[in-house]
């Protein structure tokens, strides 16, 4: 009976390794929806040197990227073309999840993807040359409402996105109307950063994380952190536009999604994966030296967590006379 038993647990734990070595990917890829530089392409290389540092993924991940409508070419790419492709998870963040709420994403909603995991929130912040006359977010609001025109700010994404949003809450808060500010859109979060390092804008709102390797340069400052407290560790000395006396917070989930026809096994080995990957120490220092807070959501958790986001985004997009 011992032997019968002992066999019977040897077959399956053999056929349990053989099919988890099965379902993992021989090509690993991650899509970054955007050009280098940006919050997208923090995502992936996360996920590479995570994956890779933790043992979780034995053949090497190669990162490709993909721009164009702030994560909408990918999106679409991933849907029609990649919709069973095991080898691929595409980065994601909050202002996907604003634009698909917006209908900026085609024909395709929330529904189309397999959404895999949310590895860490950024936020939002607003930034300007060292050298600039402004030196809180005071000033900036003083600024708006004496010409809403100008300066010109910069931000990836077209009218509607995650940035443009961030400027918007901004006018908002000093009585002017959105649509009279002098608005740059760029793609992807690496442009903007360019532009005003360059002189072509004279502020930006982005991700903090985009900004973080410019700052310890020296060559910008940040008026503002659009958190709802200070973030803990080396960017704690930087103050929130709450703090300031303004009502701005702007959380940006980071993470990946698969595509619609992905397999169940395969699904579940990439869950697996970051679920370890998640609860790794090494990774939980990689995420800080990215400038990333923790968020940790996987699976069915996160499919409910980005349906109510979306939601939650549509009557946002409302306020501001962008819905779909």
């Amino acid at each position: 009976m011992k032997r019968k038993l002992g066999r019977f647990l040897l077959v399956t734990t053999s056929l349990l390794i053989s099919a988890q070595l099965w379902a993992e990917p021989k090509r690993p890829e991650c899509l970054a929806p955007a050009k280098p530089g940006g919050g997208f392409d923090i995502t992936c290389k996360l996920a590479q040197g995570g994956l890779r540092d933790a043992g979780l993924l034995k053949a090497p991940m190669r990162v490709t990227y993909m721009p164009g409508g702030i994560g909408a070419v990918a999106y679409n790419a991933v849907v029609a073309q990649r919709a069973g492709d095991s080898n691929t998870i595409t980065a994601w963040s909050s202002g996907s999840l604003l634009n698909l709420a917006q209908g900026k994403f085609g024909r395709y909603d929330e529904t189309a993807v397999r959404w895999l995991a949310a590895i860490g929130t950024d936020y939002g912040a607003v930034i300007v040359p060292a050298d600039s006359p402004l030196k809180d977010f005071g000033d900036l609001v003083d600024a708006l409402r004496k010409d809403p025109a100008g300066m010109v700010i910069g931000a990836g994404g077209t009218i509607g996105s995650q940035d443009w949003m961030q400027a918007a809450m901004i006018a908002r808060t000093a009585g002017v109307d959105p649509q009279k500010l002098r608005y740059v859109a760029f793609e992807g979060g690496g442009e903007p950063m360019m532009a005003l390092l360059g002189g072509h804008v004279q502020l930006i709102t982005s991700g903090i994380g985009e900004a973080t390797a410019q700052l310890a340069a020296g060559k910008v400052r940040i008026l503002a952190v659009l958190a709802d407290e200070r973030l803990p560790g080396g960017l704690g000395n930087l103050p929130t536009a709450k703090e300031q006396g303004f009502d701005i917070s702007w959380p940006i989930a980071r993470g990946f999604y698969v595509g619609p026809e992905v397999s169940d096994e395969d699904y579940a080995w990439w869950k697996q994966q970051f679920d370890a990957l998640l609860a790794n120490d090494d990774f939980a220092t990689m995420r800080e030296q990215r400038d990333l807070q923790p968020l940790a959501i996987t699976g069915e958790e996160l499919q409910a967590y980005v349906y109510k986001q979306v939601e939650q985004y549509k009557l946002l997009a409302a306020e501001f006379g962008l819905a779909r």
